[in-house]
């Protein structure tokens, strides 16, 4: 489980192919990873990786056929800037809201554009997605927290405070860009609460 608050951005090393999967290696820079251990859950970029192996300042993680599939993961070369968290622990601040890690789906940066100093974008979002969203609900794009601002058909809104611009990959995101997407897990759960009945 994860809050959606990165810890720090950190940067693709190596991408290998091994029969079908794919073994990639991310460079750290603030994360601390003296007190990890081998299985641990680390989000990159809003996908839960399970660390397989580990250096000084970087970590290995292997990524199915399914999640190459379902995430931006299948896109990405080496170099790549990517957002950083690892699972929340008991007792750890709870900042954003409730991040599973298990991304639903791909969405596209539509627009962005200046509101203040904070930057508004517009994201569309899969059609069967559509329904989890509203107004002043939680969205995570990237593994990053957001408020969504606006809600019409498959089109969200959310706003970017320069903090969030700062200490994320967001703000080099352009228009077209793919971004992972996680739907708020109450949501989620609500409508298979709702059915049920």
């Amino acid at each position: 489980m994860f809050t959606g608050i990165i810890q720090d951005v950190g940067r693709i090393l190596a991408l290998e192919t091994l029969g079908g999967d794919t073994r990639l290696t991310v460079g750290v820079d603030r994360l601390d990873l003296s007190h990890a251990a081998l299985g641990d859950s680390i989000a990159v970029a809003g996908v839960c990786l399970t660390a397989v192996a580990f250096e000084p300042r970087a970590f290995s993680a292997d990524v199915s056929r399914e999640t190459l599939m379902l995430t931006t993961i299948g896109d990405w070369r080496v170099g790549r800037r990517v957002n950083l968290e690892p699972a929340l622990r008991a007792g750890d601040a709870l900042g954003g809201h409730l991040v599973s890690g298990h991304v639903d789906g791909v969405a596209e940066v539509r627009a962005r554009a200046d509101e203040a100093r904070s930057q508004r974008f517009r994201i569309r979002v899969p059609q069967p997605l559509a329904r989890y969203f509203a107004r002043k609900g939680s969205v995570a794009l990237d593994g990053v927290s957001l408020t969504v601002n606006a809600v019409e058909q498959q089109e969200v809104e959310v706003n970017l405070v320069p903090h969030t611009l700062a200490v994320t990959t967001l703000a080099e995101l352009a228009v077209g860009d793919r971004v992972n997407l996680e739907v708020d897990l109450i949501a989620r759960y609500t409508e298979r609460l709702l059915a049920a009945h």
